[in-house]
C-alpha cells in the first residue's frame, strides 16, 4: 500500500478522478503538478490498476482514465479522511463541504464499528500485532520521496493538505502507525523504522506542530486529533490487504478486543446506523 499510495501526487490524482476527472487536461488545470510528473503518475496508476486508459480520440491520440473497482473501493479510506479534515484541521470546515447519506437524507459522519460484532469501535479496543508476512522491516519504505511544506499545500488550494502530509509521505504514514502501536521515545521510532535520525526528527516536528503528538518529557503521545486519524489507517490498511493479499498471510492482524474476534472495519452513518455505501454518499 505505502508503494502505491505513499506518494502524495498519487493520492491527489486518485481524488480528482474519484470527483470525476477523466482526461489529462483535466488533473492539469485541476493540480499545480508538472507535465513530466503528471504523465508519469497516470502511467504508473494504470500499470498499478487504480485507472484504466481509454483512447477516445485518434488523430490527434487522446486518451482518458476513468477509476478502476480498485481505487473505487479506496472510498471508505476517503471518507475517513474527508471527516478528519472537516473535525479536526483548522479552516477545514468552511471549505469542505458536509456528507449527506442518500438512505436517509441526513447530514452524517462515518463510524467505524466491527464487522465481527457490530459494535462501535475506536483505537482503544482494536489491538494489532504482525501476521505471517508482516514486519517493520518489510513494511517500512524502500525509497524516499520529496515533501511538500503544509504552507505549499494550503497555498496550492489543495484539498485534505493534513492528510497529505501523511498518506503522501511513507516515512510518515509508517511513523504514524508506530505511534498507534505503541512507539513513544525518538529511540522507539528510530529503531523500529531503521530511519535516519534527521528523517525521524523532521516527521516527529511536523505531527507536534500538526497537533497530532504532543511531546511530553521527551515522549510523543497521540493526541485527540492524532487518536481520530485511527479510522483512516484501519480503512487503509483493509484496502491494502484485499488488493495486495501476501501468500504467507496477512502483514497485520487485528483483534477487536469487546468481542476477541477478528476486527474488520464497516463504516456505519452516525444518523441511522445503517452500512455506508459509497454510491449513497455525496457531497453537500
Amino acid at each position: 500500500m505505502l508503494g502505491v499510495l505513499g506518494d502524495e501526487w498519487t493520492l491527489l490524482i486518485i481524488q480528482r478522478a474519484l470527483l470525476g476527472a477523466t482526461r489529462y487536461g483535466e488533473f492539469a488545470a485541476a493540480l499545480p503538478v508538472s507535465n513530466s510528473v503528471l504523465a508519469g503518475r497516470l502511467q504508473s496508476l494504470v500499470a498499478d490498476d487504480l485507472l484504466d486508459r481509454r483512447e477516445y480520440q485518434s488523430n490527434p491520440l487522446r486518451s482518458e482514465y476513468p477509476v478502476t473497482v480498485r481505487s473505487r473501493s479506496l472510498w471508505p479510506m476517503l471518507t475517513s479522511i474527508w471527516e478528519w479534515e472537516r473535525r479536526w484541521v483548522s479552516g477545514q470546515n468552511r471549505r469542505l463541504p458536509g456528507m449527506r447519506h442518500e438512505v436517509c437524507s441526513a447530514d452524517f459522519a462515518p463510524q467505524v464499528t466491527c464487522k465481527s460484532c457490530g459494535a462501535a469501535a475506536s483505537e482503544k479496543d482494536v489491538v494489532a500485532q504482525w501476521g505471517p508476512s508482516g514486519s517493520w522491516e518489510r513494511s517500512v519504505p524502500c525509497t524516499t520521496n520529496r515533501r511538500r511544506s503544509d504552507h505549499r499545500r494550503a497555498g496550492a488550494g489543495l484539498l485534505f493538505p493534513q492528510t497529505m502530509s501523511v498518506m503522501g509521505d511513507r516515512w510518515a504514514f509508517a511513523l504514524l502507525v508506530a505511534a498507534f502501536v505503541g512507539a513513544e521515545r525518538f529511540t522507539d521510532f528510530q529503531s523500529q523504522l531503521g530511519a535516519p535520525p534527521a528523517t525521524v526528527a523532521d516527521r516527529l516536528s511536523a505531527f507536534s506542530a500538526q497537533g497530532i503528538l504532543v511531546n511530553a518529557a521527551g515522549r510523543y503521545r497521540l493526541t485527540e486529533k492524532g487518536r481520530a486519524f485511527f479510522p483512516v489507517l484501519v480503512t487503509a490498511l483493509q484496502w491494502a490487504q484485499t488488493w495486495y493479499p501476501d501468500p504467507e498471510g496477512p502483514a497485520v492482524e487485528l483483534t477487536h478486543t469487546a468481542c476477541g474476534r477478528q476486527f474488520k472495519p464497516v463504516l456505519i452513518c452516525d444518523q441511522c446506523t445503517t452500512v455506508l455505501n459509497g454510491a449513497q454518499v455525496r457531497r453537500v
